[in-house]
């Protein structure tokens, strides 16, 4: 599905044979640069994914959010793989892809013999694209996990991301799926390149684990040479780039970038605290480091006098670089985002959101595909079995015995 027009991977053939987010995302991105992509699900409920939108702990909303994000730009066939001819179908479409995008667990792909080194025989150019929790090889190779295990986790990034004596938080969901879904991704599109330089696909493949490693390396890697980590124990705040700081409306301000005297001198006096440049206890950097604590007491007793926005604007006139911790209602309205088309229009009336978050690969000169409907479960599996040769006695018959 890909409304028309020529893209960069128009003529692609992809197969969705995935649930949930990370491999299949890698699709939609495929798909979002012209590709035709089929999504495989099992008849009635398809993939699971489907039901997050509605679950106790999420966003209320009159629509199907995250599936009509994600799956978007795809057509959908329903297979049941516990049917023979299901699977048969499903091989004549191998037969005749680019790319196979599976995260079924190992165990699944051995019963419905759906293993790279069963596939790649029927088609030696396809692309199989591999995504698992924990890596191809090792102790846990077959165990299935999500990305708030998995990434967060296991990977050492749920411990180092909190507040020095609190306890972790939880991930939010598809945290860690949507940047490993870039990584499948870059696997496919370097093993197409691969594939025009010697006409032969291959596997490409990738773990949640090997992610949350990656978005974890500058302390993972201390941990790989041996290097001591700091105490964690609560203490006083040793610089206020390490504070979060409240405003009299309840909104949060992070002086991150607030790293130089020179970038404090200035939201100081922004703030209209030119006495404390005065103070012997704030008179310069050695002094402010040893007056920490009392230093960040007096900047949270001035931004609290004044709302998020009063600040935001004092300080981009003095170009103090505060930023304000945004709110999710905040994201469909941020300017940065909406003219840098990191959430844009659908291109299809079908769509019933106003805006859809875009993936953030951007080469100039390549159109995207914009956000179409996302299929409904086996929503063209007639239209798919018709071009595979079956007629519609035929495809009555997988009805009735329940292949799709």
């Amino acid at each position: 599905m890909t409304g028309g027009g020529e893209y960069l991977f128009s003529g692609l053939k992809v197969l969705d044979v995935g649930t949930w987010i990370a491999g299949p995302v890698a699709a939609t991105i495929l798909a979002d640069f012209g590709a035709s992509v089929i999504k495989v699900e099992t008849p009635g409920a398809g993939d699971p994914y489907r039901a997050l939108s509605g679950g106790a702990l999420s966003p209320r909303a009159p629509m199907n959010y995250m599936w009509l994000a994600d799956a978007r730009n795809k057509r959908g066939i329903a297979l049941n793989l516990r049917v023979k001819e299901a699977r048969e179908i499903l091989l004549q479409l191998v037969r005749d892809c680019d790319v196979y995008v599976t995260n079924q667990p190992a165990a699944t792909r051995r019963a419905f013999g759906l293993t790279y080194e069963e596939l790649a025989p029927l088609n030696e150019r396809m692309i199989y694209a591999s995504l698992t929790a924990y890596g191809e090889e090792g102790p846990d190779a077959e165990l299935e996990g999500f990305d708030g295990v998995a990434w967060w986790a296991r990977t050492g990034l749920m411990d180092m991301v909190r507040a020095p004596g609190t306890m972790p938080g939880m991930s939010v969901p598809g945290m860690g799926d949507h940047p490993t879904a870039i990584a499948v991704y870059a696997a496919i599109v370097t093993a197409l390149l691969q594939r025009e330089r010697t006409g032969k696909g291959t596997r490409v493949h990738t773990s949640l684990l090997a992610n949350g490693l990656w978005s974890n390396l500058c302390y993972a890697q201390a941990a790989m040479v041996g290097a001591e980590f700091p105490d964690r124990s609560p203490r006083p705040p040793a610089s206020p780039n390490r504070v979060l700081f409240e405003t009299s409306d309840g909104r949060l301000l992070q002086l991150y970038m607030v790293r130089t005297q020179g970038e404090l001198d200035a939201l100081i006096v922004a703030a209209g605290r030119e006495e404390m440049l005065a103070d012997p206890r704030f008179a310069d950097a050695p002094a402010r480091a040893g007056n920490a604590a009392a230093l960040v007491e007096e900047l949270k007793a001035t931004l609290r006098q004044r709302t998020a926005a009063e600040w935001m604007r004092i300080f981009r006139e003095a170009q103090v670089p505060v930023t304000l911790v945004a709110h999710m209602q905040d994201l469909p309205h941020d300017p940065q985002v909406l003219a840098n088309g990191m959430a844009v229009p659908p291109a299809d009336a079908g769509v019933p959101a106003p805006l859809v978050v875009t993936h953030p690969l951007n080469i100039d000169g390549v159109a995207r595909v914009g956000p179409m409907r996302a299929p409904e479960v086996g929503e063209h599996t007639e239209e798919v079995l018709a071009e595979l040769g079956y007629g519609p006695t035929e495809i009555e018959r997988l009805r009735a015995i329940g292949a799709v």
